[in-house]
């Protein structure tokens, strides 16, 4: 939940928030797990790791109300999208995990463009 004295974020904006902050941790716990698998993950952890600078970033942009925001939401979404889809192709855990985290931080993101 986003800080209650930020007047200029609606509900939808605080879900986004909180679902980008999600997509970060999780993004950054199955890159570190996937990196111990092994050389397969490659993809895995890079896509992981694009996803949790931009979904930070983007929770950072709304809550500052930035005119960016956006224009971020879409490179968020896009990027989550794709991670989903290489996660879960994984048959591990964090993966299976970190794919259902970024596919409710792709939609979050998609809300907020409309």
């Amino acid at each position: 939940m986003a800080l209650t004295q930020i007047d200029h974020l609606d509900a939808e904006m605080d879900n986004c928030i909180n679902d980008c902050f999600e997509a970060t941790q999780a993004c950054e716990w199955c890159a570190d797990r996937c990196a111990d698998e092994d050389e397969e993950m490659a993809e895995c952890i890079r896509l992981c790791r694009d996803v949790a600078d931009i979904a930070s970033m983007h929770a950072r942009f709304m809550a500052r109300n930035s005119n960016y925001s956006d224009q971020l939401a879409e490179a968020c979404a896009g990027m989550c999208e794709e991670c989903a889809e290489e996660c879960s192709r994984h048959d591990h855990d964090h993966c299976q995990v970190c794919a259902d985290v970024v596919e409710d931080c792709a939609e979050s993101c998609r809300q907020m463009m409309a």
